[in-house]
């Protein structure tokens, strides 16, 4: 529907007469009726005029961003759940459900872009609209129509939204990857299924606390939500003129095109792209310079990328704020405190490698985790005494510190600043009201029905009773009183930390938090019980922060939350069998790589990820804070509570005593978290990104706004899948049935590609 005719349709419910409703009227001398009609006309005129300016007004409640990008027209007849969406979301589902599987027990592999999904079922939607016959199958249950219509936008969103729910790996591989492969305990099959499905829909029962808080409220606009709402539009042309939008779609596939060849070179070819350590170039042999500015395993001080993979649309979605919070961050953990410990040596800074996130026995040397379990998974404490304590490096002493932080500050950050918000929407709950938001699009949405509570108490009371069963049944080594607790405390994160997601696109981390609670009320339990309450309590708030953004898809794009919320379903139903055969596969043929047996020669299957959830797990679970804190290097990190919670008191009052100072965009939850990063191995791309996010969300944004708004978010989304494109070509022609190795050459030093030698060269 074009914007003209969208700009004169009706409200949707209103009826437009059918006939002038003064023509016939009958019971007045005929000398009146010109006067009536006039005074008829008049209050006609009247009414439109009101209706007009509640239209306006409830335009004028979407923030102005939101309203340049998103429609504010629904058109309700178009086909959702048609015979193309399920051919498309179970190819597109399979797809990227064995692809992100894969990619979890390897080194390095493509990502499964969400943008890729959206072009090439937009493509593959159109071209079945125009081969396949319109033909109505009856197959005795129910019948459909091969295709009923043209390909439409809402069949079209609710395809990417399967993809996103069900082509990405799930939270229980964790759990059964590890216990496979460092236990040899292989999961019954139905078992192992079930504990992810039930992990996963978990997370989705989360959503149900977390959508009247955070989906409805307009002022929320959840920034990744609008980049992929202005990537649908713009395929389709949709709110602008024919020759805008074809310019548009010239953009989009000169930059991915651009960004797809581009890739080859930093990626492969010219690695010395990735990292310009500008000053080594000039004293390329001194070791504090190569510290100093190196982008790998150093500060990465004035050093830039060419490399996109290490900058992201990210820079296109987060706003202005965000990021300069993200980059002072990064700027007080490595560029300030790095230096300081690592020249002063404070805080054992000199004892143990700083740019490390290994752990260590008390000589420096690597910690032997696998010594502390016995046979049959338990703590051995003797073995722990003759090892000493674990120690790990004063970057990442810190990071704990922050996290400690992180978590609290999110609690008070969203009391002092969102109570009002928060009030409000629990007084319209109270009431039995829908919401209380007037704004066009929940006046287009309220004409749906909604998804109703029970669903998700339904689904929640499923996955908990599974989930119990499995504890019970298949030494899951949790004791069943704290996943119930799991629970809770992850449930009470959904409000706070996708609060700040929605007005930030930045996600906050909660492990730390969670691992360490654990700890406390199960030491010295096997590390695969500690794993499944870090899924629980941290991991599933993550997957209803992903549903929930997906849901905001479906209210921009004014798709039916019924049919949102099934569409997610079918995806996680399909993708979490085929995630399992990819497990077990990968696990037969590849064991000796990923439990370390063998070197991987090509060293790709290395199993990272699984081994990385096992250390912490043994750390945690098995170790306990108890035993790991004793020592009076983990002291000050207890002090991480109390700036937790009263650095944001402090912003609150500065607030309040200065409110044109926007201290309320001083984020300290945001400023934790982003503290908490690890940037010992990667530490090239923040500067390139702050002065990318500089130019995209500050100077476009404001003074050149309506260019940002035509091509900010499709730029983004254009480069994003020009990467993973990359990156997928470059593993299938380059490291999959043969490796081809790139010649050394200038451009890939062998000894540096940065040219940050040191003196050892």
């Amino acid at each position: 529907m074009s914007a003209e005719k969208q700009s004169s349709a009706p409200l949707h419910g209103e009826k437009i007469p059918e006939e002038d409703p003064v023509a016939p009227i009958p019971h007045f001398p005929s000398e009146y009726k010109d006067d009536i009609k006039d005074e008829l006309s008049k209050i006609e005129l009247e009414v439109g005029s009101l209706e007009d300016e509640e239209l306006e007004e409830s335009i004028r409640l979407v923030p102005k961003v939101v309203r340049e990008l998103v429609s504010m027209d629904d058109d309700p007849t178009l086909p959702v759940v048609t015979f193309r969406y399920f051919v498309l979301s179970t190819f597109f589902v399979v797809l990227g459900a064995v692809i992100s599987q894969i990619a979890w027990f390897r080194t390095t592999a493509a990502s499964y872009s969400m943008f890729f999904v959206q072009i090439v079922s937009y493509w593959l939607g159109n071209l079945m609209a125009r081969v396949l016959p319109n033909k109505e199958i009856n197959l005795g249950l129910f019948k459909f129509n091969l295709n009923p219509a043209p390909f439409s936008i809402k069949e079209h969103v609710l395809i990417t939204l399967a993809a996103s729910a069900g082509a990405t790996s799930n939270l229980g591989e964790i759990i059964v990857s590890v216990k496979d492969i460092f236990y040899k305990e292989q999961m019954h099959p139905l078992a192992a299924i079930c504990l992810m499905w039930a992990t996963m829909w978990t997370g989705y029962s989360f959503a149900a606390i977390g959508r009247s808080f955070l989906l409805y409220d307009p002022d929320l606009i959840w920034p990744s939500a609008l980049m992929q709402t202005a990537l649908y539009r713009t395929l389709r042309s949709e709110g602008q003129s024919l020759d805008i939008s074809r310019k548009q779609i010239r953009v989009f596939w000169v930059v991915l095109l651009g960004v797809f060849f581009w890739t080859f070179l930093p990626e492969y070819a010219f690695p010395f792209l990735s990292s310009l350590a500008v000053i080594c170039w000039f004293a390329p042999h001194n070791d504090t310079v190569k510290f100093i500015s190196s982008g790998f395993g150093g500060m990465g001080f004035l050093n830039f990328t060419l490399n996109w993979s290490n900058i992201t649309s990210t820079i296109m979605v987060s706003p202005w704020w965000t990021q300069v919070i993200t980059f002072s961050a990064f700027v007080v953990s490595v560029w300030i405190l790095i230096p300081i410990v690592h020249f002063t040596g404070v805080w054992n800074g000199k004892q143990f490698p700083l740019m490390s996130n290994r752990l260590f026995l008390a000589n420096g040397t690597l910690y032997p985790f696998q010594r502390l379990t016995t046979h049959d998974g338990h703590f051995d404490e003797k073995v722990f005494k003759e090892l000493g304590n674990v120690y790990m490096s004063t970057y990442n002493l810190w990071g704990i510190f922050f996290g400690y932080a992180t978590f609290l500050s999110a609690f008070v950050q969203i009391f002092l600043f969102g109570r009002k918000k928060i009030w409000t929407t629990l007084q319209h709950l109270r009431k039995k009201e829908r919401h209380g938001f007037k704004d066009r699009l929940n006046v287009l949405m309220s004409e749906y029905e909604e998804v109703p509570l029970w669903w998700y108490i339904l689904l929640f009371v499923c996955c908990f009773t599974a989930m119990i069963i499995l504890i019970f049944t298949q030494d899951l080594y949790l004791p069943w009183w704290t996943y119930v607790i799991g629970v809770v405390l992850g449930g009470m994160t959904v409000v706070p930390m996708g609060f700040i997601y929605a007005v930030s696109a930045y996600q906050v981390s909660t492990g730390t938090w969670n691992e360490l609670i654990y700890g406390y009320m199960a030491p010295g339990t096997h590390p695969v019980g500690s794993l499944v309450y870090r899924v629980v309590a941290g991991q599933c708030w993550y997957r209803a922060q992903s549903i929930l953004q997906d849901q905001k898809i479906g209210h921009y794009m004014k798709i039916n939350p019924r049919a949102t919320f099934m569409s997610q379903l079918w995806g996680n139903l399909i993708g979490v069998p085929i995630n399992y055969a990819v497990i077990r596969w990968v696990i037969d043929t590849k064991r000796p790589y990923l439990d370390g047996t063998q070197k991987d020669p090509l060293g790709q299957w290395s199993g990272q990820a699984p081994q990385s959830y096992l250390n912490q797990g043994i750390q945690y679970g098995l170790v306990g804070p108890t035993r790991l804190f004793q020592d009076t290097i983990y002291g000050p990190l207890r002090w991480g509570f109390l700036l937790g919670i009263l650095a944001p008191v402090m912003i609150f009052l500065l607030h309040m005593k200065f409110p044109r100072a926007k201290f309320n965009l001083w984020h300290s939850t945001i400023f934790f978290s982003s503290m908490e990063n690890f940037y010992g191995n990667v530490s090239t791309g923040p500067l390139s990104s702050f002065i990318g996010g500089f130019f995209c969300m500050y100077y476009f944004f404001r003074y050149k706004h309506s260019t940002w708004v035509k091509y900010n978010y499709l730029i983004g989304a254009a480069a994003d899948t020009g990467l993973s494109l990359a990156i997928l070509a470059i593993f299938i022609f380059f490291g999959s049935a043969k490796i081809i190795a790139m010649p050394n050459w200038w451009g890939n030093d062998p000894d540096s590609v940065e040219k940050c030698y040191g003196s050892g060269a």
